[in-house]
């Protein structure tokens, strides 16, 4: 696969990067509160409207999906194969023992970055990067943990 991430998306990954700990510490040591989580909505809907993941597509190529019953469902469905050849061919357990997409880069990533099952794709990559989710505030590790993968979530990061 090609490397076509736009200069300004790279310029993201590296500061994320050198700056986790920074990030990871800065999420543990904020005072929660309605404001805040105001905040934190806003910049979401902010910063999605500057970064474009086709720009991107950083969390298909470096990060394993997670998929469930009803992913491994609509998507075999999709692909006109039955679940249990869907199973064989793309889905295996990890260390943690979650179903993922056993390839990465995501095996559905497409050259132009671009999502070959997009309208059945997982649910884990409908939802993410999770700037936007009510629980954010309690995932500190794992909002840091995104900035080094989504440029997105850096933003939201340094924002809040």
């Amino acid at each position: 696969m090609k490397d076509n991430q736009s200069p300004e998306i790279k310029k993201y990954l590296a500061k994320a990067n050198k700056d986790y700990d920074r990030n990871l510490s800065k999420l543990e040591s904020l005072n929660w509160n309605e404001n805040l989580e105001k905040k934190q909505q806003i910049l979401h809907i902010e910063v999605f409207q500057k970064i474009d993941c086709l720009d991107c597509a950083n969390c298909c190529k470096t990060t394993p999906t997670t998929v469930n019953t009803k992913d491994i469902k609509r998507i075999s469905k999709y692909l006109g194969i039955s679940k249990k050849q869907f199973m064989r061919k793309y889905v295996m357990d990890d260390l943690t023992g979650d179903l993922v997409l056993n390839f990465v880069p995501c095996t559905f990533l497409n050259d132009d970055n671009t999502c070959s099952i997009y309208e059945v794709r997982p649910s884990t990559c409908i939802k993410y990067p999770l700037t936007d989710d009510p629980e954010f505030k309690r995932r500190a590790k794992w909002n840091a943990r995104n900035t080094m993968v989504c440029p997105a979530s850096l933003l939201v990061v340094e924002g809040v």
